[in-house]
């Protein structure tokens, strides 16, 4: 009897003034109305955007920005200078949840080591150093002092106490790849009056 039920409140039944069945057999046709249908968000100049991304050179790991790992996925303003002008062109008309991988070659990337960009200089520049190994990293002036910029030491020679330092980006003279996936994609915050925000 509950399968008759069930049949029952699907079907659509009126009973005329003596209680009988006036049910008609024909077919119904029940239209569905759905609401309009929203087209994912798309990376475009201004947009906020929200990526998850693993970069790798000569595949190789060197960097994962991804909830999986417990990091906050990077969050930036499309068309702002924080990336890479490439990897802005690759996100470009990108929507919420693509997945894609983008190669940049070092033109595109970091460019090319430049040799100008080492030096020879004294061990006992870097002072409070127990000892100094190729691979540390330091933070230092610029000549003019106006700038701090990353130094990398790549050579040590303990037999005449000068190390070699470097400060190319650790990723010039790479083929970086990048796997990204699109979190979300979302307008700039508006302001309210007296420059206050919403």
């Amino acid at each position: 009897m509950v399968a008759g039920a069930a049949t029952q409140s699907l079907e659509s039944h009126s009973l005329n003034s003596n209680g009988h069945d006036t049910h008609s057999h024909e077919p119904h046709s029940h239209e569905i109305v759905r609401g309009p249908v929203r087209a994912p968000a798309r990376v475009g100049a201004g947009k906020h955007v929200t990526i998850n991304y693993t970069l790798r050179t000569n595949g190789a790991i060197r960097h994962i920005r991804s909830a999986v790992w417990g990091d906050e996925p990077l969050e930036y303003v499309h068309g702002g200078g924080r990336l890479l002008p490439a990897l802005e062109r690759a996100l470009e008309g990108k929507g919420e949840g693509d997945h894609f991988v983008v190669t940049l070659p070092p033109e595109d990337a970091y460019g090319e080591r430049d040799k100008a960009l080492q030096q020879r200089v004294s061990a006992d520049e870097f002072g409070g150093v127990d000892q100094v190994e190729a691979g540390m990293c330091f933070l230092a002036h610029s000549e003019d002092g106006r700038r701090v910029e990353n130094v990398m030491i790549t050579e040590v020679n303990e037999d005449s106490g000068f190390v070699v330092v470097d400060t190319n980006h650790p990723l010039a003279g790479m083929t970086l790849e990048f796997d990204i996936t699109v979190v979300a994609v979302r307008d700039a915050p508006t302001t309210s009056g007296c420059g206050g925000k919403a």
